[in-house]
């Protein structure tokens, strides 16, 4: 990005145009924590801004320096420090002016220029899409927040700025932002314990992207509340009185919950806004934390709490760090009534989150445990990072990861695991460990054999049994719900078949060589680097890896080194064809070679092999119908054998139509199991009448174990005709 930049003139420290009015009273603000020195950048920084942004104006008509001001003031409301308050001034400078970043680190230091440039977009760079933009940004931007913290922070609050101004934007533009923060920048203000900011954002949200919905919802709450305030001015005066005669010194508030709040419990619950009665809640603030559950005796001996509505977040806090008491009572006139207790610390915390690491520096001990989990959430960012190909996949896990977590499970020896609800224990075996979820075969639940596929709930306890010779399985992407596992499997699936392709594309070639009289062993280095120069390609294994996943057809790679080695060793252009050789096959290979499942193919059977782009090589029947097209191109199949001596089953699909009589179903199952053979599924059809047509899937050996099966029920007295279920469904 440096290197795209133009340099800039030099810029005068001191002011040459009148100085923003908000500025002058973001100045009073910091004065109250700030040192006379940070006083004075943070002076040069506005200066700087103001001079690189001269003539540009916001849409609203203001100058552009407003937005960097009024993210400055934001951000000092949390009291950071001042090298993120010179960064929220200069965040948009690399981005909208002719300022580098080697200019800004020479004038702010390296720490500033560093934050600046996590928080400019990639606009140099050309994307295939808007969406891959996006990814691509938000990838950059989270990476160095891993590194620094502080750049979410800057960034939290240039977004919330944008989003209290976005009523000058085009309704389509506004939309799109209402959805991108709801998706994205609310999310992480929520894991990082903004909860003030997390409810602005989504209040801001909710307004642009449903303006409609917005202003009926808003108009329903303002006449609910007139209804409603007897009812809460009573709970409120009650409260009041009942806690201090149990000796609680509390301050307690009545908060009216947010509209988005409201709106999402009506949608997920399909209720009217007339059904949804506890719109309103209260706050009770105490002094420590044996006061909090005294307090909650208090109020449950006053209202009859509502069973399964009690959460205890003190005991087992937030993955944001959030602690309170939760309960929900049944107060006058049959109204439920949501009540949070808290500490006074617990509540600056819930308010801001890890931004009390700079506004409460003194009290280590309450934010330690805070600030662990922030930081293991940051560095599973960057393990992320390393596991994910494209930024989209990135973005993707970042995402699943985001939405919090409300399921808490303990392992055997008692830790703790906060996961995302409906997790299961292959989320766990990741959450534990990698090596655990990779090599993870079965699990108990409360110490009873459960599938992988359970969904988890809270408290229990759950032991993950492994083997050290097992792989993921790819159906685990179909059930798992965090961003590690999902992510973590994909790497190892990616890596397998990477693996996979560059043996099968290997074995491509050498047989697509044959005719030309060669081997890949007689190819020369010479022919090797002319080939993968002409091609702008790094490495042979990237060939095979090509060929092996289909992106190459293996006759053109074999023409074009047989040309190329032809000229090395002066061999004439006409040679005679060598008969090319099958592909042995064993039916086990993994990923790059797949028995397709169109039509069961098993040992015995004739085959041929069909390269799929990007999926690798898929043996057919010989006579399947879905390969019946692609006779006429040579360099889409591939001769294909069967390996002998192979002890694995496959699945094949028989048909065997009956007389409709009582016990059929069993006299048939029954020959079939004594040939030593599965059955993996059976399907019944009775509307032929007097007969029933039975569909069975059953694993065999190969195609002499099928035929000794279908002997055996052909000699079945109810059985009428029996075939096997082939390519499009017939039966032959």
């Amino acid at each position: 990005m440096d290197s795209a930049a133009v340099s800039a003139p030099p810029l005068p420290a001191a002011p040459q145009a009148e100085v923003w009015p908000d500025f002058a009273t973001l100045r009073d603000k910091l004065a109250s924590y700030l040192k006379a020195d940070d006083l004075g950048r943070i002076d040069a920084a506005y200066h700087f801004a103001a001079a690189a942004h001269e003539g540009q104006f916001r849409i609203s008509g203001e100058p552009y320096i407003s937005h960097p001001v009024a993210v400055a003031s934001i951000v000092a409301d949390w009291n950071l420090d001042a090298q993120a308050l010179i960064a929220a001034l200069l965040h948009d400078v690399m981005e909208d002016t002719h300022i580098s970043k080697a200019e800004i680190a020479e004038r702010f230091g390296k720490t500033a220029a560093e934050l600046v440039d996590g928080l400019s977009k990639l606009d140099k760079i050309e994307f295939r899409s808007q969406e891959e933009a996006q990814a691509e940004n938000f990838r950059k931007m989270l990476l160095a927040m891993a590194s620094d913290l502080r750049v979410i922070l800057v960034k939290l609050a240039d977004r919330l700025h944008n989003m209290r101004t976005l009523d000058y934007m085009r309704p389509a533009k506004r939309r799109r932002i209402a959805v991108e923060t709801l998706e994205i920048y609310a999310p992480i203000a929520n894991r990082l314990g903004l909860n003030n900011l997390y409810r602005e954002l989504q209040e801001l949200s909710f307004q642009h992207r449903y303006p409609l919905r917005y202003r009926v919802l808003a108009k329903a709450i303002k006449a609910a509340r007139g209804n409603r305030r007897e009812v809460v001015g009573k709970v409120l005066a009650n409260i009041e009185e009942r806690l201090p005669q149990w000796g609680i010194a509390a301050d307690v508030q009545g908060r009216e919950k947010h509209l988005y709040g409201i709106y999402r419990k009506m949608v997920e619950k399909h209720l009217s806004f007339s059904q949804v009665l506890d719109i309103y809640g209260f706050r009770v603030i105490v002094r420590d934390v044996q006061s909090c559950y005294l307090a909650l005796g208090a109020l449950h001996s006053m209202y009859k709490p509502v069973p399964g509505k009690f959460k205890d977040y003190l005991a087992i806090p937030k993955a944001n760090g959030y602690q309170s008491l939760h309960t929900t009572l049944i107060g006058p006139f049959g109204t439920p009534v949501e009540v949070q207790i808290r500490t006074r610390e617990m509540h600056h915390i819930a308010e801001t989150g890890v931004a009390s690491h700079w506004l409460y520096k003194e009290d280590e001990k309450t934010l330690t445990e805070l600030q662990q989990k922030t930081h293991s959430w940051l560095q599973s960012l960057l393990e992320l990072q390393s596991t994910s190909g494209e930024a989209t996949e990135f973005l993707e896990h970042v995402k699943i990861d985001l939405f919090p977590g409300e399921v808490y499970v303990f392992s055997p020896k008692g830790k703790i695991f906060s996961m995302p609800k409906g997790s299961t224990p292959v989320d766990f075996a990741y959450a534990v460990h990698t090596d655990i979820g990779n090599r993870c075969v079965a699990c108990r639940i409360n110490g009873d054999l459960m599938p992988l596929r359970s969904e988890l709930r809270n408290g229990d306890q759950v032991e993950i049994i492994t083997a050290a010779h097992a792989n993921p399985n790819p159906a685990w992407l179909s059930y798992v719900r965090t961003g590690k596992a999902r992510a973590q499997i994909r790497h190892f699936l990616k890596s397998a078949q990477q693996e996979e392709s560059v043996a099968l594309g290997e074995r491509l070639l050498n047989q697509a060589l044959r005719p030309h009289g060669l081997t890949l062993g007689q190819i020369s280095t010479f022919a090797w680097d002319r080939f993968l120069r002409d091609r702008g390609v790094r490495s042979k294994k990237e060939i095979f890896s090509d060929i092996g996943l289909g992106k190459r057809l293996p006759v053109i790679v074999a023409r074009r080194l047989s040309q190329a080695q032809d000229q090395e060793s002066g061999r004439p252009d006409v040679i005679k064809p060598k008969p090319a050789g099958a592909i042995m096959i064993r039916g086990s290979e993994g990923i790059a070679v797949q028995l397709a499942r169109c039509c069961h193919p098993i040992p015995g059977d004739p085959i041929i092999g069909t390269i799929r782009k990007g999926q690798g090589l898929e043996v057919h029947l010989h006579d399947c119908p879905v390969v019946a097209k692609l006779r006429g191109d040579r360099g889409r199949w591939v001769d294909v054998e069967w390996e002998p001596g192979d002890d694995r089953m496959f699945d094949v699909t028989i048909r065997v139509l009956t007389k409709n009589a009582r016990g059929v179903l069993a006299k048939v199952a029954s020959v079939i199991s004594e040939e030593e053979c599965n059955i993996q599924n059976v399907s019944m059809d009775n509307e032929q009448g007097a007969y029933i047509a039975l569909s069975f899937t059953l694993q065999v050996r190969d195609r002499m174990h099928l035929a000794r099966v279908m002997r055996g029920v052909r000699r079945v007295q109810e059985v009428v005709r029996i075939g096997r279920v082939k390519g499009d469904g017939r039966v032959g």
